[in-house]
């Protein structure tokens, strides 16, 4: 694996200034323990971050990068003004998803072996409530756009479970597939998607009925879901296949199919809808594909293990 030499951030931006107006992307690689920088402007990699053990869930702030390390259980929050670890918060053992709510005020970390989902301040990261949910091994906790709600899918499950953020509890669940997996909510907050990783299915929900209106067959073991920014696609990886698919949100159908790099699992959609950038885990890549034309670019190189990408 090419080796990159390390970097801050604000190094990086002070001999780069040109690019620093385009959307930089964040991801964080699981097994080398680092964030790659990729500059969106121009898809090259920039550099890297050390960051925690195990690092795998990430969140994007203003100035600050929210990351769960598996390993020590623990919330990294990131400083990307110096490029640095600001501090460390302890959550739990084996935390994974990590969500920003819309206003930037609020953090929710799935933690796996506590069947909890933990809301922190941001960017303090000063734990305000553990909130316990039916779900087992919680691995996404997503924020509605409104920030009333949190979606919580968990890896021994068939259901996601829905959580009151001002009440601090779970208030109800959602019947899906098996083993649910990765959530994205429409810009509007109507409807959120959940792909349901053993059954190979995509699952639309009113979110004001609390019920599954429309179930989409995909590819083998989905996962990932990225959303575009005027709420007319969703983008689903499918980790077996190495592909990743576009879905109407009109008619609940794909629309195209594009092959990506080996078990693409978490993906981010430039904040102008342009381009979807894929971590592509048994790759040690990231894919970048065209939404208009829905083809793949290029693919970028990273650390190992690549377990998702935030851009901000």
């Amino acid at each position: 694996m090419k080796r990159f030499q390390f970097f801050t951030l604000a190094l990086l931006v002070s001999m780069t200034m040109p690019a620093v107006a385009e959307p930089l992307a964040y991801v964080p690689n699981e097994k080398s323990a680092t964030i790659s920088i990729i500059d969106t402007a121009n898809d090259q990699h920039r550099g890297q971050i050390p960051a925690g053990v195990r690092p795998r869930g990430i969140a994007a702030g203003a100035n600050h990068l929210y990351l769960t390390d598996g390993k020590t259980g623990s919330l990294l929050i990131v400083d990307t003004l110096a490029g640095k670890l600001a501090r460390s918060v302890r959550v739990g053992d084996s935390p994974e998803g990590v969500s920003l709510s819309s206003d930037g005020k609020l953090l929710a970390v799935a933690v796996e072996d506590d069947n909890s989902v933990v809301l922190l301040s941001a960017p303090q990261g000063k734990e305000l409530a553990r909130i316990k949910v039916l779900g087992r091994n919680p691995e996404h906790a997503v924020f509605s756009p409104d920030g009333r709600w949190l979606y919580v899918s968990a890896e021994e499950a068939e259901q996601v479970d829905v959580v009151d953020v001002a009440a601090r509890q779970q208030v109800a669940s959602i019947a899906v597939g098996k083993r649910p997996r990765g959530i994205g909510f429409l810009p509007d907050g109507s409807r959120a998607y959940v792909a349901s990783e053993l059954a190979g299915k995509v699952y639309a929900i009113s979110v004001a009925e609390r019920r599954v209106i429309a179930e989409i067959t995909v590819g083998q073991y989905p996962n990932g879901v990225a959303v575009h920014p005027d709420g007319t696609r969703i983008f689903i990886s499918n980790g077996r296949d190495g592909s990743v698919m576009s879905i109407d949100t009109a008619s609940n159908t794909v629309l195209a199919t594009v092959e990506v790099g080996k078990r693409p699992w978490n993906m981010a959609v430039t904040p102008d809808g342009s381009k979807l950038y894929v971590a592509n885990g048994r790759s040690n890549s990231v894919s970048v594909v065209d939404t208009a034309s829905f083809t793949k670019l290029r693919d970028i190189e990273v650390g190992e293990l690549p377990w998702g990408v935030s851009i901000r």
